[in-house]
Order: structure tokens, then C-alpha cells, then sequence
């Protein structure tokens, strides 16, 4: 029963039977709403999990992308894969792992537009590929103005070191192996000293980036290219894990956690900076 208090007289009056049974009802009609509608609330929240899981899945299965943005720090990291082999102007097998450059450029190009992205980590196990293709990512991943960090996993052979060094950051597992070795062209070669000085040319174009974005000297560079005692059956040299941080291509051994956090780091430096 609810009391209420007459100013005017100065006494206490007491409601009759139907309103306090009237009250009381409205009282727990009230409690019913609002707990029906906490329970909706809490529904409609999982619901949105559940398909921000999905859309997730889906991302991750159809181009290897996906935003990591349940962290302490509150950053927005986007990760990017490099893996299989790297397609240019030709499609490969259905049957081959391919990254395709049309796919990459658009998503980097987000990505620096984009006011919510904070850094990018990206995660490498490539073959090579196509040079033109490879170069033009390496090209737009360099001239980001967001943190970047890299991470060699199985092996970023080929074209991929260019990618690999054109990050702020680069990180390669102990086990992790990187393939430095001159161009090559498949299919029918026109053996005049036009095509060896146009090889020549796009070497120049690789070692050139290469060179740019990481420690080690060119005359080195070429030395690996061109080592004859390491492969069977090419030219060139294995780097492997310390390997190539020793020669100055890649800044750090270090796994996902490393990675992970120097680009929280790196970001967190750079809000800093701004402010």
C-alpha cells in the first residue's frame, strides 16, 4: 500500500483498496515491460553477434581479410594475406592458391581513405608471381600513410620480398624462408639484347625497391641473386629465418604476437603525435 502525505492539512492520507490494487498493478506492469524489453534488448544484441561472426567467416573465407578490433587499446587493425601465387593479367588454374592483385589494390585504397582503419598487419606465405602485379602491391602498401607491419610465415619468396619490406615494420618466423633469386620469363623468348636489357631493366626495378625499403646494400643483393651453390636447379640464394634478418631484408624475427604489438605501438605513437 502506498502512503501519501496532505500538505494542506497536515495529515496523513490513507488510499482506498482499488487504488492501492490499482498501483500495485501498474507497478508490476511496468517491471514486466521493462524486463521484456531488457530481454529483447539482449536478444537483438546476440542476434548482431551472431552475424557479425558470419560476416566475418565470410570475409576471411572468400579474400583473407578481416578487421581485428577487439583489443584493450581499442585500435583498428586491418589484416591482409599474401598467400599462394601472386596473379597478374593472366588468370591461373582453378586449382592453384592465387592472390589477386585486382582484389588487393581496391582494399588498399579503402583502407587509406578510411577514417576508422588505424594500421595494417599483413601475413605472408607466397610463392612470387607475376612482377608487375607483386610490385604494384609492394608500391601501394609503402606509400600508406597507416602504421604497417609484416609477418613472413611458411615463405615470401620471389616477388614477395618487395612486399615484405614495404611495410614500416617486417617480422619473419625462425622457420620462415625467403627465395632471393634474379627474373625469369616464362614461354617463348626472343633471344636479342633488347630482351636481356629489358630483364635487366625490371631487375633494376625490384633491387631498386628492395634496396629502399629495408638495410641490406644492392651489391649484396645481386650477390644473393646470383649465388650458383645453394640451388639445384636455379640461381639465387634460401634465406631462412635469422637469415635474413642478418642481411638486413627483414627488421625482426617474431611471431603474430610480435607483430600484433609493435603495431599497437606504432599506432598508439602516431595518435600521440597527432594530438
Amino acid at each position: 500500500m502506498i502512503l501519501s502525505y496532505s500538505i494542506a492539512q497536515g495529515k496523513k492520507i490513507f488510499p482506498t483498496r482499488l487504488q492501492t490494487d490499482l498501483e500495485v498493478t501498474l507497478i508490476m506492469g511496468n517491471n514486466k515491460n521493462s524486463k521484456a524489453r531488457e530481454n529483447q534488448e539482449k536478444e537483438n544484441e546476440k542476434e548482431k553477434k551472431r552475424d557479425n561472426e558470419k560476416q566475418r567467416d565470410e570475409r576471411i573465407e572468400k579474400v583473407g581479410q578481416v578487421t581485428l578490433d577487439e583489443n584493450a587499446q581499442h585500435h583498428k587493425i586491418h589484416l591482409l594475406t599474401i598467400i599462394g601465387e601472386i596473379e597478374g593479367h593472366d588468370n591461373l588454374s582453378s586449382n592453384a592458391k592465387t592472390t589477386k592483385y585486382e582484389h588487393i589494390l581496391p582494399q588498399l585504397a579503402a583502407i587509406e581513405d578510411s577514417g576508422e582503419v588505424d594500421g595494417v598487419l599483413i601475413l605472408l606465405n607466397t610463392m612470387g608471381g607475376d612482377v608487375e602485379a607483386g610490385l604494384a602491391i609492394a608500391e601501394m602498401i609503402a606509400s600508406l600513410s597507416k602504421p604497417t607491419v609484416s609477418l613472413v610465415l611458411g615463405g615470401s619468396h620471389s616477388i614477395g620480398v618487395p612486399i615484405a619490406v614495404s611495410t614500416d615494420y617486417s617480422y619473419i618466423v625462425p622457420t620462415g624462408t625467403m627465395v632471393i633469386h634474379p627474373v625469369r620469363l616464362s614461354g617463348m623468348v626472343i633471344g636479342v639484347q633488347q630482351t636481356f636489357d629489358y630483364f635487366k631493366q625490371i631487375q633494376n626495378r625490384i633491387t631498386g625497391f628492395v634496396c629502399e625499403h629495408c638495410r641490406i646494400p644492392k651489391p649484396r643483393l645481386e650477390e644473393l641473386m646470383m649465388e650458383t651453390g645453394m640451388l639445384t636447379k636455379d640461381v639465387g640464394t634460401v634465406l631462412v629465418g635469422r637469415d635474413a634478418v642478418e642481411e638486413g631484408i627483414i627488421s625482426e624475427v617474431g611471431g603474430i604476437s610480435d607483430a600484433i604489438a609493435k603495431l599497437h605501438d606504432m599506432v598508439g605513437k602516431k595518435e600521440s603525435a597527432t594530438k
